[in-house]
């Protein structure tokens, strides 16, 4: 599809999209948790009600795609059928049974004046998302906004621009059916790559950006927004297995680790040995690990306790595969896999298995990085894996918001005083 705007067109239209959001974060920020829910489940009925449409919709999505030459894997995470469409308002309904965090008040004490002080989690004001491909989370993103009082603004990739048009007429009739404004969430109407650079400059009507695809998207928003950005740029986590390890487990959690499911940001693309257990636990581990089709690439300690393993370069330290590739280092102990970490650490998540108390609370205090684990594998960082249903997405970054980004961290805080004719002396 060729966009119909110009570039001055474009600018316009963004200023636009922004000052609608703006106006209608102020009424959204103030409806009750009940018309939120309302909304979440009405849009679940509309979306089940007008699955056909949207199926149909969605295939013209991929036939363009066809016709691009596009992956069969990028095809796949595009297409949306029967189970996916009702796997869009089950999560819709799930976001209306959580607890909303707005207008909630903690941390309540009395001063010695005699006031009271509290905070209260407020909504953020008008969040915009950038994403590629999957549709789905044009859903996702406007759910979790609706729910924590946001509006938001959302412009996904030009492959699924005919699905995303469609489930924004949904979302938007449902909106409209409960008497909240349209406008709490607007997607891009337009392919044009001049968008994403006029909603990055929106710093008067835009509070936050997310940015949810590959690395050259995430750079790209990095670089360039002069908004607030949630993000990861890399899910370079490791699994650390130490010499006081049960390796029984330490088999098991660094398996599931990797080979669970490879194209996630929370995959183990790491490996750390302690070499007191090196000769135990590898070549049970690579056996494992060869069976299923992964590639190993390690040190020279590793090549040489596994033959079946191609050296490993600096670089690979540094990579996140998103592949049934494994990186595997072995190092003289705790202090070595801890000051290996730090360095090369996306501060996604890093594991330890263990079971020396001691030295797992040394690695949970001295591992900086966003989800801290012991005895446990990486791909459990995750918003629904914490209690926190769906996720925006991990940050790895350290204000506002740091690990899986659900309702709450789409909420900022702010002092609330209640006092009774107080003045101060």
């Amino acid at each position: 599809m060729t966009s119909t705007h110009s570039i001055t067109d474009i600018t316009h239209y963004m200023q636009d999209v922004g000052n609608k959001a703006r106006v209608a974060s102020v009424l959204l920020s103030a409806a009750e948790t009940a018309i939120k829910n309302k909304a979440l489940t009405t849009i679940a009925k509309i979306i089940l009600e007008k699955k056909e449409w949207l199926i149909n919709e969605n295939k013209k999505d991929l036939i363009a795609g066809e016709e691009k030459n596009l992956e069969a894997a990028l095809l796949d995470r595009l297409a949306l059928n029967d189970e996916r469409v009702e796997g869009m308002a089950e999560g819709l309904r799930q976001i209306a049974t959580l607890p909303d965090p707005v207008g909630s008040i903690i941390d309540m004490d009395y001063r010695p004046s005699g006031i009271q002080l509290g905070k209260m989690r407020v909504p953020l004001g008008v969040i915009g998302i950038i994403y590629e491909s999957r549709p789905n989370v044009t859903v996702d993103a406007a759910a979790l906004c609706l729910k924590s009082g946001n509006a938001t603004i959302l412009r996904g990739g030009s492959e699924a621009i005919h699905s995303n048009r469609a489930i924004a007429s949904c979302i938007q009739e449902g909106l409209s059916e409960v008497g909240l404004p349209n406008d709490s969430v607007q997607v891009i109407d337009t392919t044009d790559r001049a968008a994403v650079g006029e909603l990055l400059r929106l710093q008067d009507s835009v509070d936050i950006i997310i940015p949810r695809g590959g690395k050259g998207l995430i750079e790209r928003v990095t670089k360039e927004s002069l908004i607030p950005v949630i993000k990861h740029l890399d899910g370079i986590c490791h699994v650390y297995i130490d010499d006081d390890a049960d390796l029984e487990k330490a088999v098991t959690v660094a398996y599931n680790a990797k080979t669970q499911r490879y194209g996630t940001c929370n995959t183990m693309e790491t490996l750390l040995v302690s070499e007191k257990v090196a000769t135990e636990v590898l070549p049970v581990l690579a056996e494992k690990y060869i069976e299923k089709g992964v590639e190993l690439r390690g040190c020279e300690k590793t090549q040489a306790i596994i033959s079946d393993c191609i050296p490993a370069t600096e670089d690979d330290w540094k990579t996140e595969y998103l592949a049934a590739i494994l990186s595997i280092k072995i190092v003289n102990g705790l202090d070595d896999a801890i000051h290996h970490i730090n360095v090369y650490s996306s501060q996604h998540t890093d594991s330890i298995i263990t079971q020396d108390y001691t030295k797992a609370r040394r690695f949970l205090r001295e591992v900086d990085s966003s989800s801290v684990m012991v005895n446990a594998s990486t791909r459990f960082a995750d918003g629904f894996e914490y209690g926190l249903g769906a996720e925006i997405g991990i940050s790895t970054d350290k204000l506002h918001a740091r690990g899986p980004v659900g309702l709450e961290g789409l909420t900022s805080l702010k002092y609330v005083v209640f006092g009774d004719g107080h003045i101060r002396q």
